[in-house]
């Protein structure tokens, strides 16, 4: 059993830049690719990032070059670097655990979530 704990999330102003935080315990972190999701009010949760096992990498097209995902198997930790934030960025971040996934983008192929942080950027 994965537990996942983020961290990271708050009010920022439409330009500047959050760090978000994925701290994982139990499993073996290395053997999961991980993913960043977010959910608006009133809309479907969405993907955002992942980064597979072996570092392979994917982002919605809404944040590439914006939005930089990066692990740490060593400290079983996760990160979403996020920089010059739009107000669509606003949502609920959830952070994800998945068991060799065939699709990165797709929320049933993770089977371990995070309770999400907030994320809100006034324009």
């Amino acid at each position: 059993q994965v537990q996942l704990v983020e961290s990271g999330g708050g009010l920022v102003q439409a330009g500047g830049s959050l760090r978000l935080s994925c701290a994982t315990s139990g499993g073996t972190f290395g053997n999961y690719a991980m993913g960043w999701f977010r959910q608006a009010p009133g809309k479907e949760r969405e993907f955002v990032a992942a980064i597979r096992r072996n570092g392979g990498i994917s982002y919605v097209q809404s944040v590439t070059g914006r939005f930089t995902i990066s692990r740490d198997n060593a400290k079983t930790k996760l990160w979403l670097q996020m920089d010059s934030l739009k107000a669509e960025d606003t949502a609920v971040y959830y952070c994800a655990a998945g068991y060799a996934p065939v699709v990165l983008s797709n929320v049933n192929s993770y089977a371990y979530w995070g309770q999400g942080t907030q994320v809100t950027v006034s324009s």
